[in-house]
């Protein structure tokens, strides 16, 4: 059998944008939004969140635009990113940033939150149109449930998160109670997978997504003072990242790979969440914190050197505009 040698990359500025880098540039906004939460803890100034906030802020909008770029050549290439799973994963976590940036700004300027919550609803809305089309055209296969599901279907608990505080609470509401429902249907699917079947070494990485929803959803039922539902998924999330450590040579079995950028926005959103509940809670959120402080930017630096060399788009498989 002939080995067939990948179509050249064309000439022309970021024609082949990896949307792998997203996971990673949405931890980064995570960890810095966690830090806005935990800066009391270790009695730094509020400066020092907003620092490292308007850092990560820049990164992602360069992120982004690097992406839009693509986009603008040829729309169709996010039809083609979305039909492989490193794709999925990180088209849904570029929506995802939109709204991460709306909360970055939401207490500095709601003027400018607003729209950037508007702009993120109506992507996100149109994404998921475009992955169901994907999904009935494609192959059985890319139709399987994967942690992956929680960033495109889930994730409108972001959006909540960003309308409560931007006052908006029937609508953090509606939101908050079509991604619970969407996180249950997840996981539950998730379990019995899990039951039948074990997870592929180079993918396992991707089940720490699973933490994620739940951090989220605590932070939001937290903010609608449902203290006793957000104490549960306080739990939910210690028990979901327990078994991650415990399984941690499991999980990392299949070595270093562009999929670690699952481990970051789940580490930095369960020390928000602790946080977020104090109490008891505030000890091991601002221990987390600490950890996800280094490991979020290690993930994310090898990541980005990936992309800054051309191997992340072909280690992932990027569609090329």
């Amino acid at each position: 059998m002939a080995f067939k040698a990948p179509p050249p990359t064309p000439k022309g500025l970021w024609r082949r944008t990896p949307p792998a880098i997203f996971p990673a540039v949405m931890g980064l906004l995570g960890l810095g939004l966690g830090w806005r939460r935990g800066v009391g803890e270790f009695a730094l100034p509020p400066g020092f969140a907003d620092l490292v906030l308007g850092a990560v802020s820049a990164l992602a909008l360069f992120a982004l635009l690097t992406y839009v770029v693509k986009f603008m050549r040829r729309p169709a290439v996010v039809l083609e990113d979305l039909k492989i799973l490193p794709g999925r994963a990180g088209v849904s976590a570029a929506v995802l940033c939109l709204y991460l940036l709306a909360a970055v700004f939401g207490p500095i300027s709601p003027e400018q939150a607003r729209p950037l919550l508007l702009l993120g609803m109506a992507v996100h809305a149109a994404f998921t149109v475009a992955l169901i089309y994907v999904f009935a055209k494609g192959p059985p296969e890319q139709r399987r449930v994967t942690p992956v599901w929680h960033l495109s279907f889930t994730g409108w608990v972001l959006a909540a998160m960003v309308a409560l505080s931007l006052g908006l609470p029937g609508l953090a509401r509606a939101l908050f109670w079509l991604s619970l429902i969407a996180a249950l249907a997840i996981w539950s699917l998730s379990i019995q997978q899990f039951s039948r079947e074990t997870v592929p070494a180079p993918l396992r990485p991707l089940l720490a997504i699973h933490l994620a929803p739940a951090a989220i959803l605590g932070i939001v039922a937290h903010g609608f003072h449902a203290n006793g539902m957000a104490m549960v998924f306080g739990l939910l999330a210690a028990v979901g990242l327990a078994v991650m450590v415990l399984r941690g040579r499991w999980m990392l079995a299949g070595g270093f790979s562009p999929l670690w950028g699952a481990f970051t926005f789940p580490l930095a959103a369960t020390a928000n969440l602790w946080l977020t509940l104090g109490g008891f809670w505030r000890v091991p959120g601002a221990v987390l914190l600490i950890v996800a402080s280094i490991a979020v930017p290690m993930i994310a630096a090898k990541i980005f050197k990936l992309w800054a060399s051309g191997q992340l788009a072909m280690k992932t498989n990027a569609a090329i505009a």
